[in-house]
């Protein structure tokens, strides 16, 4: 088997776009999730190595130096960072002509042709679920082979048979053995969650049908398709002698939640193991299940509230009423589960009223942390194909979501409703909902309980600040007249 690389690339500063990030892009504050998507093939492939960019800090050159050493060199891409990518696999064939490169990603699932014709240093791209097809491709087997995979041949693509989704998720081995061999886990921030955090998925695919939604549509599918509940303690027991170190772990599966008979049963058998522990969830669940799971070492749920108008609720598929999520977080509430909030401006059909209801919405849930993104229509999601249809795209290139300094820019726009209105709604957003007396003490409050905390608090407020600041100038920009300076 030939030495194989999994790699991240270097990109903008501050990018969040590895193998694990649902939207490719700059955070208001450093934020760099686990690239879980390369580390599962990794770990299926010996002598590999998976090398994280971006929150490693290494930059072009350290990265074709190390890329030398190996015959495949597999990059995960994504939509915004595409263009970038393709830069650094040039480079990389540049310096080593017979190496082999292949993309796997989102955006190469879903526009594999697309993808090897964006640049002739891309030999394959892997398709859908690509964890196999990164094993196989490394096992040196002809690419003719290889299900689940696109080629160029001469001047012409080739697209082989699909790979069938995996159905039994214990055969894939643990990614926490590559986490402790080719990562530095203080690295890794999530402003929202302790630090140092560990993340992983205990099942692939979600039962929800929302049109933005990355993963469920382009690769995991809709069927959930999960770990049993031992594999996964027994993983967590590992992870917590290879990592004595860290404070919480998160199960980034879509909807943890999604069948709560075996997410109960999971929380059941971490209970003796005396972890700290967080997941995505629906706002959804009742108090029995809130108590049992909080009993089990339950800290915080990540949950998208998306909107707080239920048309706009009602058009994305979401599945869940306004009503739902107000008593799902007076439950969470009562029962001291923290809430981390997501919300999206920018959804089908947006105006200025709705997004006025948002924020008086998440004002009135008042939850302990926020996040407001701009929609992002991705190809292969259902709200690109809206977007296509209605003319809702607000430039040509309809794959242009983010700035070039590597934050989100608005991609949609509507009739009564500008791209940079929905942009220069987020930081309005923002400051209404943090600058009330309730988060403020609350963020002093845990301020004053630990002096690490304090310190993180401190460099955060700097950083989101800066990071609106950078806002105002790219919303200065988009507004210029051309040919003004």
């Amino acid at each position: 088997m030939s030495r194989a690389l999994f790699l991240s690339p270097p990109s903008f500063d501050g990018f969040d776009g590895g193998a694990g990030s649902r939207y490719q892009a700059r955070r208001e504050v450093t934020s760099y999730w686990y690239p879980t998507w390369l580390a599962q093939p990794a770990a299926l492939v010996p002598e590999s190595r998976l090398m994280d960019c971006p929150p490693h800090g290494i930059g072009i050159a350290e990265c074709l130096q190390q890329a030398r050493s190996y015959h495949h060199v597999i990059i995960h891409t994504s939509t915004p960072s595409l263009r970038n990518d393709c830069r650094v696999a040039e480079a990389i064939k540049a310096a080593r002509p017979e190496t082999k490169i292949g993309f796997i990603g989102a955006h190469a699932a879903v526009l594999p042709a697309e993808t090897l014709k964006a640049s002739l240093a891309i030999d394959w791209v892997g398709r859908k679920e690509f964890d196999y097809t990164c094993q196989e491709v490394a096992e040196d087997r002809p690419l003719a082979e290889i299900s689940g995979l696109s080629y160029r041949q001469g001047d012409t693509i080739v697209h082989n048979r699909e790979r069938e989704l995996i159905v039994d998720m214990d055969a894939l081995p643990w990614v926490v053995d590559v986490y402790k061999r080719n990562l530095a886990i203080e690295k890794y921030f999530i402003g929202y969650l302790l630090h140092p955090y560990l993340s992983l998925y205990t099942g692939r695919g979600c039962p929800g049908q929302c049109t933005f939604c990355l993963w469920p549509q382009t690769i995991g599918g809709h069927r959930y398709r999960v770990r049993s509940a031992q594999n996964v303690a027994d993983e967590m027991a590992y992870a917590k002698k290879l990592f004595p170190q860290v404070k919480e772990f998160f199960f980034d599966d879509d909807t943890f939640t999604a069948n709560l008979p075996r997410a109960r049963e999971v929380a059941r058998r971490l209970k003796p193991l005396g972890l700290t522990w967080s997941c995505n969830s629906r706002a959804n669940l009742n108090y029995d299940t809130v108590k049992q799971m909080k009993e089990c070492g339950l800290r915080l749920l990540l949950v998208g509230y998306e909107s707080g108008n239920a048309e706009i609720l009602r058009r994305i598929k979401k599945g869940v009423t306004l009503e739902q999520m107000r008593a799902f977080t007076k439950v969470c509430r009562e029962l001291g589960v923290a809430i981390h909030g997501t919300f999206v401006l920018g959804l089908p059909v947006e105006t200025r009223e709705t997004i006025e209801q948002t924020i008086r919405f998440a004002q009135e849930l008042d939850l302990f942390s926020i996040q407001v993104s701009l929609a992002a229509p991705y190809p292969g999601t259902e709200l690109y194909e809206m977007a296509r249809q209605n003319g809702w795209f607000a430039r040509q290139d309809k794959t242009d979501i983010v700035h070039e300094d590597g934050l989100q820019q608005s991609a949609l726009e509507y009739p009564d409703l500008s791209k940079e209105e929905i942009f220069e709604a987020v930081e309005v957003f923002y400051r209404r909902y943090f600058l009330r007396p309730k988060p403020i003490l609350r963020i002093v409050k845990t301020m004053l309980e630990d002096k690490e905390v304090c310190a993180r608090r401190l460099r955060e407020g700097y950083e989101f600040f800066r990071t609106m600041a950078h806002r105002r100038e790219d919303l200065s920009s988009a507004t210029r007249p051309a040919g003004c300076s």
